[in-house]
């Protein structure tokens, strides 16, 4: 008898164990410590190795699951090294099916229940230091369609102390911004008491940094923006924007009288009108600017008579050797030479915003009324609100190679404190520009 129970015990242990590796119940009460955390995977999460369009990371997490390729990265910041807890929240398909969740090279397989929304506790893990923990979910196994909707991760224990860093909720839209990725500003300081006629810099994106959705804007004004984009795979893009004074973000809402007047164009340039982020007249080329290579931009901003300011983009490739006219726009109810000078590294495209990318900015120079090169020095680093609400922490600005660096994306680790100056050495050789010859 006793032989027999031992025996009992012996598969009631191996049951057990084999329980622990492959979970089917929901999560008991106990699992999680107090406080726990929820990180909703449609703000923090991107696909890799997928090829079928269905699949796509929502606002309600990812749907239409059903490659064995697929993997479902979702990003967490924590603070401090220590105990973390996980778990994960997912709507079953039409049939059973498993999916492994991986974290630290640790996997942990799952069944999970069909057509039913369950929480199932993934495992726990010691975290050596504070920075960004990638969770990893794969199908493994599935008998329908799908293998499941993936909602949500419950996170808690002792690495959550210090708080964590991950896009909360989608007020506001934040799901789109988050996934962008957090944008990174250089704000120059300018001399006092001096008209800017002409903002003169330098651009060189480094090889392997060109990433798809990025906006290497190099001269930024008050008014309106002017750098480079890389925009698909075979699409690159020169791009010069002023700002409309009626703030909307439709172009069909603003008033005659407050629309942005196109006065020339360069070859090959595209102008017309953008919305979304602020209304106002736009203009590109299609150019197939090269990572490695330095290129040159030169803007002008005068007033003119009739309260109109005119703004003129120039862009000079070293692949022509030869200034290229962008587009001259005149701004309506404006009575102003160039200022708040500024440039900036953004992505805008979601999907690509798991994927650093940087530029360096140089070589930054003003030409005054007075008709004085002056050479710009100082700039301060901020960020935009994405950074200041502690939902995304891979950023960076600040000094390499003799210019000044922008860095954003890409869950890196060594991310700069928003707000510091920093100070680039003088060239003290200003641009030689025969204004008078430009296009």
């Amino acid at each position: 008898m006793r032989q027999f129970c031992r025996f009992n015990l012996l598969l009631w242990a191996i049951f057990s164990c084999l329980s622990a590796c492959t979970a089917t119940s929901q999560v008991p009460a106990p699992f999680h410590e107090t406080p726990s955390q929820i990180v909703p995977v449609g703000g923090n999460a991107w696909l890799l190795n997928s090829t079928d369009k269905n699949e796509k990371i929502t606002n309600d997490g990812l749907v239409q699951w059903n490659q064995l390729s697929t993997i479902c990265r979702t990003y967490v910041r924590v603070s401090q090294a220590g105990k973390l807890k996980l778990s994960a929240t997912l709507k079953g398909g039409a049939s059973e099916s498993e999916v492994q969740f991986t974290v630290l090279g640790k996997p942990f397989q799952v069944k999970i229940v069909p057509t039913t929304t369950q929480e199932y506790a993934i495992g726990e893990w010691e975290i050596s230091q504070a920075g960004y923990v990638a969770i990893d979910a794969q199908g493994m196994r599935r008998s329908g369609n799908n293998f499941g909707d993936l909602q949500q991760f419950t996170l808690s224990g002792s690495a959550l102390g210090g708080g964590t860093i991950f896009v909360k909720n989608n007020t506001d839209n934040y799901f789109y911004w988050g996934r962008r990725g957090p944008s990174v500003h250089l704000r120059y300081t300018l001399p006092a008491n001096q008209n800017i006629e002409w903002f003169y810099s330098e651009l060189t994106v480094p090889e392997k940094e060109d990433v798809i959705g990025s906006y290497y804007m190099a001269n930024g004004f008050g008014e309106g923006y002017f750098g480079m984009q890389v925009n698909s795979p075979t699409e690159r893009r020169v791009l010069f924007s002023v700002w409309s004074p009626f703030s909307t973000d439709n172009p069909n809402a603003i008033p005659d009288d407050q629309k942005i007047v196109m006065l020339k164009k360069g070859a090959d340039v595209y102008t017309g009108e953008f919305g979304n982020e602020g209304s106002g007249g736009q203009s590109y080329l299609k150019y197939p600017w090269k990572a490695g290579n330095t290129y040159r931009f030169l803007l002008q901003g005068k007033p003119t008579t009739d309260n109109y300011t005119s703004y003129t983009a120039y862009f000079f490739a070293p692949e022509e050797n030869q200034w290229r006219l962008i587009a001259s726009f005149k701004r309506p109810k404006t009575n102003t030479y160039l200022k708040s000078l500024y440039s900036f590294l953004e992505n805008f495209t979601p999907d690509t915003g798991n994927q650093s990318r940087m530029a360096l900015y140089g070589n930054q120079w003003v030409w005054t009324s007075q008709n004085q090169w002056i050479e710009l020095t100082e700039a301060k680093f901020t960020g935009d609100a994405t950074a200041r609400k502690n939902y995304r922490k891979d950023y960076a600005g600040g000094l390499s190679k003799g210019a000044f660096f922008l860095k954003n994306c890409g869950f890196f680790n060594d991310f700069v404190p928003l707000d510091g100056t920093f100070q680039r050495n003088a060239a003290k050789s200003p641009p030689a520009i025969n204004f008078s010859s430009l296009p």
